[in-house]
């Protein structure tokens, strides 16, 4: 499950699911505040649509396959076509087993990229910014935790959180 975090400028109002952070939103709404709603996953900013949901639509329920091509070589192929279940339920099953052996972990550059779209998004005119940028691209996690020490609590806290290799 997705989950997101809502900042009303710099601290933290809400953690929870996409339903929480519309309650948050529609909570914040009346005092004219409109909160940052940011993924736990990718550290991107998420707008969230406050209009009720549509009634649900008859027919077949959407599932979320996307057709995309993909290059293999012919080794590939023939190793694929003997398979049970035809080439996307194996596919799918391989790409599956990698996500489940490598939960929990996530690559430096990944790291680098969701920690760098929050603290751009929320935090560029705080103290030392550039200087813990470079840091967090150079893999100085102890350097990029010594220059936003000075940050507000809630954006420090959360900026460590998506830079930790485990999330």
């Amino acid at each position: 499950m997705t989950t997101y975090t809502a900042f009303d400028h710099h601290a933290v109002v809400a953690n929870g699911d996409m339903a929480a952070m519309i309650a948050a939103q529609r909570e914040a709404m009346p005092r004219g505040v409109n909160l940052l709603i940011y993924d736990d996953l990718t550290g991107q900013v998420r707008d969230v649509d406050l209009r009720d949901a549509p009634p649900p639509s008859r027919g077949r329920p959407k599932l979320g396959v996307k057709a995309r091509e993909i290059t293999l070589l012919p080794r590939h192929w023939d190793w694929l076509a003997g398979q049970k279940g035809g080439a996307s339920a194996v596919l799918r099953r391989l790409v599956d087993a990698e996500i489940q052996r490598s939960a929990g972990t996530r690559s430096d550059h990944t790291r680098q990229t969701t920690t760098y779209a929050f603290i751009s998004s929320i935090g560029g005119d705080l103290p030392d910014f550039e200087e813990a940028s470079r840091c967090l691209f150079a893999n100085d996690w102890m350097g990029f935790a010594t220059k936003i020490a000075a940050w507000p609590k809630d954006v420090r806290d959360y900026a460590l959180m998506l830079a930790r290799e485990q999330t």
